[in-house]
């Protein structure tokens, strides 16, 4: 089959032939249709997560999926030949991702795609997806009262965060460029400008503060405690700062989640969750998909599609 490959850390990624992968007592086998483009996978590319996962090279990469399954391992009950199914794949180690014509993935990892949601679609939800709904469902137990700050409301992560917390009944207030902030208005957010000033626009907002923050950006973690309301100290998640922790926050990595993804799916299906698709590329060109992420302006999800 074809996948996209590295042979090393910081190796370019190439398009080759490999061996289709083994399916285990309690995997399945995928037919690829629709992936896409996380910052976490080119990171992974560079080394990023070497001291944590083990690396088998050559590496396929990607976690995040959407197909048909092909075939079932031998104690799988709850997936048969031609479901369509989603899933984020994050494994043991790194080595065999997404990016390719077929992947394995053990049964804990993929469920049913949302019914009304295209391949393209349905593959740009699982890990921001996740992410999101784990740091506001899971971390923060937003609810209806709740005032929640999203830092870096605009991207694939954050367009998510905003309408899971819009659903879940909060009042969302989201940093992003001026650019996006019509965008923003249509998710169901506030929105404020990110950097100096911050504290003070979103007070002149919520003068006594917020009941939650999101981190999902980095640059103004670290005047999130001045934001929060005196009730809701140390009310703060952040997936991109283990630091957080030191203010009495929450770090969050998302986890795959078989019961959260079909959350994530009824969400879709019922018109309170939307994809943004930013751009769509072709197997064969996941470096330039790779580069257009690295910019760090992309506004929604990248998908890798599969021929």
């Amino acid at each position: 089959m074809k996948a996209v490959t590295y042979a090393s850390f910081g190796g370019p990624l190439e398009l080759t032939e490999v061996d289709e992968p083994k399916v285990g007592p309690d995997w399945v086998l995928v037919r690829v249709l629709a992936s896409s483009v996380n910052p976490v996978d080119w990171k992974v590319a560079a080394g990023g997560l070497e001291p944590l996962l083990d690396t088998f090279f050559p590496v396929i990469p990607g976690w995040d999926v959407s197909g048909v399954v092909e075939a079932v391992g031998p104690a799988v009950t709850t997936l048969e030949p031609g479901d369509e199914v989603f899933g984020y794949l994050r494994k043991d180690a790194v080595h065999g991702g997404t990016l390719a014509e077929k992947v394995a993935a053990p049964v804990r990892t993929v469920t049913r795609k949302p019914a009304s949601a295209s391949f393209e679609e349905a593959a740009a939800i699982p890990l921001a997806g996740l992410t999101a709904f784990q740091c506001l469902v899971h971390t923060l137990e937003a609810a209806p009262g709740d005032t929640v700050l999203i830092h870096g409301a605009s991207g694939g992560v954050g367009s998510f965060a905003v309408q899971i917390a819009v659903s879940l009944g909060a009042r969302v207030i989201g940093t992003a460029s001026e650019g996006n902030h019509d965008y923003l208005r249509d998710l169901g957010a506030e929105p404020v400008e990110y950097g100096d000033g911050l504290v003070e626009r979103v007070r002149a907002i919520v003068p006594d503060g917020v009941t939650a923050v999101l981190d999902l950006h980095g640059s103004d973690l670290a005047v999130s405690p001045e934001l929060l309301a005196e009730s809701s100290a140390g009310r703060i998640a952040s997936i991109i700062d283990p630091g957080v922790n030191d203010m009495g926050g929450q770090y969050v990595f998302v986890t795959p989640d078989v019961d959260d993804l079909t959350e994530l799916a009824e969400l879709f299906d019922d018109g309170s969750l939307t994809v943004q698709i930013a751009a769509k590329f072709p197997l064969a060109e996941t470096q330039q998909a790779w580069e257009l992420s690295q910019d760090g302006h992309t506004r929604g999800k990248i998908v890798i599609t599969v021929p």
